[in-house]
Formats: structure tokens, sequence, C-alpha cells
């Protein structure tokens, strides 16, 4: 039987290098690749399960035309020859009468492939389109924040994990995301060194480590703040480091530490000032100490400055400068290949940007020209987006021409015209970099598509060539186009030694690189500055917290469903069971609620119902609702729904974490 070396494109940091034993044309067995050292011979529970993905029968198998009202999934098969004439004449006529900017088109994040993906969002770059400004409803704040504060660049190896001497998880939930990388911490653990974990919920990594901070939501700054006033006060600071590889910390220092007590760090955060204390005391002990931060902490009103100051923390102690020690937030920054080939390969300089969390609105509200037609490959941003209602009334135009590439029938294809079958990753070839590692690596094919499913680079090329589009990369396979990302590219190999399916390092042992404007850790930005934000760092109370609602929605992944992605995996949605919000007991028996009763949760935007867990995994005030799950596997609704379409302090990112509401009995 044969062994494909391929890749898992799933939206996740590890990014596996996988091997899948194929039988008479149809995968059998799904395993992660020993030779890859992060891999490490395991996938996750999840990717294990992927041949269950390829073979759902809920999979798109032929392309579908509309026959109900939207939103109704009402849909009849139709050839793909009639769905490629409709979609063609219908985008002619558009931007005909309203121009191209009246097209909007994307593939995002459910396939990381940067062929796949990027081709896509080449084609609508070069037919002038508006254009997405994707990532904000992810990671946009987080990347901004660091980039100010670190550089754009990656931060420590996650692999250099094992020469570290104190690791803390912090707002990073590494089972349900990070898995290799909490491998890799269990065997230095096994050593001594111990592992901290600061999230507000106590998550399965936190119910293992040595010590658990449940800190509230959006405190993270001041916490960080607490800990540096603490090695500060205590001589732990490293002058040398700080004068040598820093700007600004002699104002913080002055201006802002003294105002960040273990005492009022206690207040803000809900941990006790010994714990503050106790905090700061192992970190300025520790030489190599490793911080995992996770993105989480930036979807909220002040995450910027959440984020960013915690990314600052290292260079208190001079932890950046040692193999080891410092803060991984995002690795891609450091892959610097020619994404432009491929993104743009043609098409005017600018044009109309839409930002990914203001879709709906977009879509609602524009004009001049309005938008008359849609695209959506890889997303599904009737259940992701936030303000869910906003953006379900928006695709319930009935003048608004729709196109959803998926492999499933998804809550937004539902309100599709035209809904095409997509492959999954394990049906297509690409070229992929990890944004949690520093590994790069070619995924082969491992089977055919199943039914008349299309890869989005068919899919592509074959609209390209209807529009006469004469870019070369619209005519290229797969190794051609890999050699186009590494054509002038600052990052150096060999594209055809690639090829052979194995997963290549970038990674080296040097210190914290700070590629910022000022060439250092920037305690003080002046980028900030000039954009009218707080040039140091500092907290905040959340303003969303002042209004008529009592408790904090918290947003976190799935163990089995971090994504829709995974929807159509039934023994995943079995296991992960039907969606749920958890309530502390203080706050169920306050509100005279039991577990497992339906309650409603409801705010100024809307209401839905979940089942209740009542468990004291979350402080009182919290609401946690684990996933992003579609309407039919929950009593009611979409936990979106209630989410404002605000913008974080940085990145113009979605606040998910900057919500408030009540649960009542449903």
């Amino acid at each position: 039987m044969p062994t494909i070396r391929t890749v898992c494109a799933h939206d996740c940091p590890d990014m596996c290098s996988l091997l899948v034993t194929v039988a008479d044309g149809r995968i059998t067995k799904i395993q992660g690749d020993p030779e890859q050292s992060f891999t490490a011979g395991f996938a996750c529970g999840k990717v294990n399960r992927d041949m269950e993905l390829v073979y759902s029968p809920e999979r798109i198998k032929a392309p579908l035309r509309r026959v109900g009202p939207k939103g109704s999934g009402q849909f009849a098969p139709i050839t793909w020859d009639q769905a490629i004439d409709e979609i063609v004449g219908h985008w002619r006529a558009v931007i005909s009468e309203s121009g191209p900017e009246a097209l909007l088109g994307y593939a995002y994040s459910a396939h990381q492939g940067l062929i796949n993906r990027g081709l896509t969002n080449g084609l609508f770059h070069a037919l002038g389109a508006s254009r997405l400004l994707g990532g904000t409803v992810c990671d946009s704040c987080a990347e901004a924040a660091w980039d100010v504060t670190v550089g754009p660049t990656g931060g420590a190896d996650p692999e250099s994990v094992v020469e570290s001497d104190l690791v803390i998880a912090w707002g990073s939930d590494l089972y349900a995301t990070n898995v290799h990388l909490w491998a890799k911490i269990e065997d230095v653990r096994r050593r001594g060194v111990k592992l901290i974990v600061i999230d507000p919920r106590r998550t399965r990594a936190a119910v293992t480590a040595d010590w658990y901070l449940p800190v509230k939501i959006g405190t993270d700054s001041a916490l960080a703040l607490g800990v540096m006033h603490v090695l500060v006060r205590d001589g732990m600071a490293d002058r040398a480091y700080l004068a040598a590889h820093t700007i600004g910390f002699e104002q913080v220092e002055a201006q802002v530490l003294p105002r960040f007590t273990p005492e009022r760090v206690a207040d803000i955060s809900g941990l006790a000032a010994a714990d503050v204390e106790r905090l700061a005391a192992m970190y300025g002990a520790a030489r190599t100490p490793f911080i995992r931060i996770g993105f989480g902490m930036s979807r909220f009103t002040h995450g910027g400055q959440n984020l960013r100051t915690v990314a600052l923390l290292p260079g208190v102690t001079g932890a950046y400068g040692r193999y080891g020690g410092g803060a991984m937030l995002a690795t891609a920054a450091a892959f610097d290949l020619n994404y432009g080939a491929v993104r743009r390969p043609s098409g005017p300089a600018a044009a109309r940007t839409v930002n990914h969390l203001k879709l709906g609105e977009a879509l609602l509200e524009l004009t001049d020209p309005p938008i008359r037609a849609l695209f959506i490959a890889a997303n599904n941003p009737a259940v992701t987006n936030p303000d869910t209602a906003k953006m379900r009334a928006a695709l319930s135009r009935e003048d608004l021409f729709t196109v959803v590439h998926d492999p499933f029938l998804t809550a937004t294809a539902r309100f599709a015209d035209i809904v095409l079958p997509a492959t999954t990753y394990l049906e297509t070839e690409d070229f992929y970099r990890s944004y949690g590692t520093y590994y790069m690596q070619y995924g082969h094919r491992a089977v055919e598509p199943v039914g008349e499913a299309w890869s989005n680079l068919r899919l592509t090329q074959t609209l390209a060539a209807r529009f006469g589009l004469t870019d070369p990369v619209f005519r290229m396979k797969e190794p051609q186009i890999l050699q186009e990302l590494f054509r002038g590219a600052g990052l150096q190999a060999d594209p055809a030694s690639l090829l052979d399916g194995k997963a290549v390092s970038i990674a080296t042992k040097s210190g914290q690189v700070f590629p910022t404007p000022s060439g250092k850790l920037e305690f003080y930005s002046r980028t900030l500055e000039e954009r009218g934000l707080p040039p140091l760092p500092d907290w905040q109370p959340d303003p969303a917290s002042i209004g008529a609602y009592p408790l904090q929605l918290l947003t976190t992944p799935g163990y089995f469903q971090s994504h829709t992605a995974f929807s159509g995996v039934a023994s995943l949605r079995k296991r992960e069971g039907a969606p749920f919000a958890v309530l502390h007991p203080s706050d169920a028996v306050a509100r005279g609620l039991q577990d497992g009763q339906i309650v409603r949760l409801r705010n100024g935007l809307g209401a839905v119902s979940l089942r209740l867990r009542v468990l004291d995994d979350i402080q009182p005030g919290v609401v946690l609702v684990p996933g992003q799950r579609p309407d039919e596997e929950a009593a009611d609704g979409t936990v979106n729904m209630l989410c404002a379409d605000g913008y974080t302090d940085m990145g113009a990112g979605a606040v998910y974490q900057s919500t408030w509401l009540e649960v009542e009995a449903a």
C-alpha cells in the first residue's frame, strides 16, 4: 500500500506533517510523520479522523443551484459547465454595469495552502474587485501589537522549549490548538521544569499544570505590568540587556510601573497579591523562560495593549537574548516568500477594501457601487463573523449573487445562489508554511477528488481563463507556482528540493531580533503615538463593561470542534457533544439555573439557546461557550450572534471577548 507524505491544511499552528496510507485509491490511515521532529509521529485526535472528513456522506456531491428562499438550503444539482457559465455571466454583467468593485471574492483559512488559498485571492485582485482585509476576525490585532513591539518577525522557536527552565502558557489552550508543543513541554517537565498556565478558563493544560492562574478576561496587561513592577523592585531586571536591546523602558519604569503594585494588580486581575509576587519571583529566577502567547487575549477592546505588554516581559530579564527563552505568538512573518506572485499577479495597485469583521455591514451598506456579487471559499462567515445576524441579513439579499465553494453545505452555503463542491486538503497539492513552527513543506495529493469536487486552484484557473486573464500563474501547475513563490524571495531555498514532501526548518538558535523602526524591543512605540494610541504599555478597563448586562462572554476553541471545518465529521461532533454554555456555580444558583437545562443567552444584539453546564472551570461573572458551532447543532442560534462588530485598539480586529450578556432559563 502506498504511503503519501503530505501536510495538514487545517487552521492550526502545528501544521502537522502527515503520512497517509492509501489502498485501491482510498485513504485507510492517517498518522503523524516521525521524520518531522515537531510532529513527532502523531496527529491530533481531530486530524486522525480526517478520513471521515474526506468520505463523509454529508459532502456536496455536485454543483448546486438555489431553488428555494435564501437560507432555506433548497438546491437542485447542475453540471459544472452550467455553474461556470452562470457565474461568468453574472460577474460580467455586474462588472459591465457597476464596475469590478461591485464584485467581492476571497478564500480564507480553512485551507492553509499558499497556492489554493493565495491564487483564489489573486484572481479577484487581477479582476480589480473589492478586496477583503482578512484576518480581522482572528489575528490582525495580535499581529499588529506584536509588530509594533517586537517587529514583523517570528518569535521564539517552539522547539527551543527543550532548553527552557520555565514555561508559561499565557492565554493559549495547548490541548485544543497546539498539542505538539504540549508534548514537547511534557518532555521538559519530566526534567523538573515547571509549567504555569495563565488563562480565564481552567483548560485541560491548566488542570495538569504545576500552577494555574485564573486571570480575569482582559487584564493580562495589568498582570504583566505587575510582574515587571516586582522585577524592578527586587533587582531582577537585566539592566545591560535593557540598555542594549530595548527602547523606552526607563519611561515605563518611571511613569507606568509605580501604578501596578501587586495589590492593585490583584484588584484588577482577580488574583491574589501573593500570586503576583510569586509569578515575578519564578520568572525573574529563570534564565530561559518561554512564554507561549495565545491570540485570544487580543480579541478584546484593548486587546493590542494586552498582548503587547505580555510580549514585552522577556525584555525585562533579557530572556529574548537566550535560546529557550523569549516569547512566541506566531512564526509566519519569518517566511519571506514572494507572496505577491500568487496573491497579486496583476490588477490595480489600489481598490476598495472591506474589513472581514465588517463584511455584513459592507454588504448591506456600501454604495457607489454596492457589492452585487460575492464569492466565498474556505470560510463560513454566517457562523464565525461577529454580529452574525447582520451577516445573515446581508447574505439574504435577493439582489446579491453569491457563490460558495465548500466541501459541505455550511450555514453560509445555505444562502448561496450557486454552491460548488470543493476538495479537502487531502485531495489537493499545495505548499505550506507554518504559523506556529519554523517548518515549511510541500504537501502531495493523497487521493483523487471525491465525486465532482474541484480544488480552489482548478476553479480559479478555469475562471481566469474565461475572463481572459493572461498572467502565467493562472496556467501553471503547483510545482511551477512553487517556483514563483521563491523567485526573488528573501527566503533562500531550492524549490525543486522541496518536492520530495519532506519538512524543512528555517529555525536558527540565535536570540530574538527586533525589526522595529528603532531596531530594538519597543517599550515606547513612536508608531503607536503617531496613530494616536498610548505609546507605553498600560491597562484600561473594558468600556463595554459599563452597561446593563452583568456577565462577560468567553469564547474558546472546542477540543473536537475547534472550528466549523470539523463539522462534517459526525464522530467528532458526537465526541464534543451538543453546543453548551458554562456558568460558575454561584452564578447558576443566583439565577435558579441547573446543570443540563436549556438556557437563553441574550443581550441587545439577540439571543441564543444552549445547554447549560455548571462548572467551576471559570470565575464568577463569566459565561464560557467553547467552539463556533452551527445552529442546527444547538438548541437555537450560534454564539457570535451576541458579539458586536466593533474594533480592537490595534489591527482593526474583532472584539469577541468584549461581549456582555445575561443568562436565563429558556
